[in-house]
This record gives structure tokens, C-alpha cells and sequence, in this order.
């Protein structure tokens, strides 16, 4: 692939996202406001933020339709916590998009930000992963955001350079406020404008990977999604997580969704 301009993170790439998920998941209808929580507990699992993360590296890796692979591995696992549009759209025998501006579109797409040579690429494939569903412009731009924002991250930008794309390039608001002014009013928001400055934040503010997932959390509202998107950004910057994040999410993994990470860790990276 050419990537020796690249960071090669120590562990799978879609970990990053996958990790922000699996932390976030039990805190999403029950918020945390503080950094100080557990990573993990018994609760912890993965959910469609996961699935669907993977069912785009499926589609890198093999070619597939966007659309059809999400199809795929929604119906593997249908019961990861879809919401009720993305539902309707597995089970329509003639799938079409629905005018969305979730954050849906961004909660899936780190894998193109790790997979593309170049920036009008991530910004393509980005674009052709959004509009299977999220066909409204603001979902196709918080999936360009994501993607990118990883891109950067991967290929050596400093937190300035990647800040100032995502003001410049997607208006997104990165200088007037620090997440300890937007917590204490942050509610549930599960669009794209309501999630990726957020989520861009609490990867700024970071000092590794494990604080920039603690930073998504503990803003509250839609938290394993926040999570995910902050969490494939800060993977891609800082290339490593804590052992123990590792081991846990291992151990919630079926093997099936193992396999696709071990592939395109392989693939691009060397890795695990």
C-alpha cells in the first residue's frame, strides 16, 4: 500500500473506535459528567458503533458494496442497538437512503481514514460509505470529518494542522469552547453537527488514547458514540492503547469481527 509515511499503530486500527465503544456503551443512558469512571465492567459490550466499524473494513478489504455490507453484519448481529431508521433500512427488501444527519455516518468510518493514500480518497470513500444511509449533506460531512481527522492523525499532522482542517474545511467550531464549558448543559444528540465537535474535542484536549475516550464519556449524551469517533481519531495519533484496553476488548469480540480486524490489521499495518 505504500505506507511509510505512516504511524503504524502497536495494536489493530478499528481498536480505536471499537475501544470508544465498548467504554462508552454502558454510560450511554446512564451519563457520567467526570473522567473518573471505569473503563470497563460487566455491562461493557459492543454495539452497532462496533458492527457497523467493522463491516466497513469488510467492504475495504474485499470490495464489497458499502451498502451491502452493512446489510451483512447488521443482520449478524441485529440486536446491537440500531437506531430505528438504520432498522427500518436492514429489513427493507429495497434498501434506499433516508435523508440522515446522524452520527451514524461517523461512528463507521474510521477504517477509510486508516485505508486511504490520500486526502481527496478519504474524503471519496468517506462520502460513498455516508450516503448508503446518511445521504443528508451533514451526515456525508460528519463522515468526511471522522475520516479525515483519522487520516491526518495517521499520516503525521500535529493537533494544529488537524484543528484547523476541521474548522476550515467543515466549519466545525473547535476554538470557542473547551469541553468543560460544553459538559454541565451537553444532552443526548445523535446528529452529526451535535456529535463531531464534540467528539474532535475531546481528542484535542487529550494526552493519550485512554484520557481522549475518558474526555468523550464524561461530556455524557450519546457517549459510545462520541467515544468511537474520538476514540479511531486518538488510535491514530497517539498508535497505542493500554494493554489492559487490549485484553478487554479481546475478550468481548466474536471471533467473526476478530477475524476482519486481524485481516486489516494485517493488510495495512503488520500488525497483531
Amino acid at each position: 500500500m505504500g505506507t511509510e509515511n505512516f504511524r503504524k499503530p502497536a495494536v489493530c486500527p478499528l481498536y480505536g473506535a471499537i475501544g470508544g465503544d465498548i467504554v462508552g456503551s454502558c454510560y450511554e443512558r446512564h451519563n457520567v459528567k467526570t473522567k473518573d469512571f471505569p473503563l470497563f465492567s460487566f455491562r461493557s459490550r459492543f454495539t452497532d458503533d462496533s458492527v457497523m466499524t467493522v463491516a466497513t473494513a469488510d467492504a475495504l478489504l474485499h470490495h464489497l458494496d458499502f451498502g451491502a455490507s452493512y446489510r451483512k453484519w447488521g443482520n449478524l448481529y441485529p440486536n446491537a442497538g440500531y437506531g430505528g431508521s438504520f432498522r427500518r433500512w436492514l429489513d427493507d427488501p429495497v434498501p434506499r437512503p433516508y435523508n440522515s444527519w446522524g452520527n451514524g455516518s461517523a461512528m463507521r468510518v474510521s477504517p477509510v481514514g486508516f485505508f486511504a493514500k490520500s486526502e481527496d480518497e478519504v474524503l471519496k470513500l468517506a462520502k460513498a460509505s455516508a450516503e448508503v444511509t446518511h445521504n443528508h449533506p451533514e451526515g456525508i460531512k460528519g463522515a468526511q470529518a471522522a475520516a479525515l481527522a483519522v487520516h491526518l492523525a495517521n499520516t503525521g499532522a500535529d493537533k494544529g494542522r488537524i484543528k484547523e482542517k476541521m474548522e476550515s474545511l467543515f466549519g466545525y467550531d473547535l476554538s470557542s469552547r473547551t469541553l468543560d464549558d460544553i459538559r454541565p448543559d451537553y444532552a443526548f444528540d445523535v446528529s452529526c453537527p451535535g456529535t463531531l465537535p464534540v467528539a474532535l474535542l475531546a481528542f484535542l484536549e487529550s494526552a493519550d488514547y485512554e484520557d481522549a475516550v475518558r474526555n468523550a464519556v464524561s461530556v455524557g449524551g450519546d457517549s459510545d458514540t462520541i467515544a468511537a469517533v474520538t476514540g479511531g481519531i486518538a488510535l491514530a495519533f497517539y498508535g497505542e492503547m493500554p494493554r489492559e484496553m487490549i485484553s478487554a476488548i479481546d475478550e468481548r469480540l466474536p471471533a467473526d469481527m476478530w477475524e476482519i480486524c486481524r485481516e486489516f490489521s494485517a493488510s495495512f499495518f503488520g500488525t497483531r
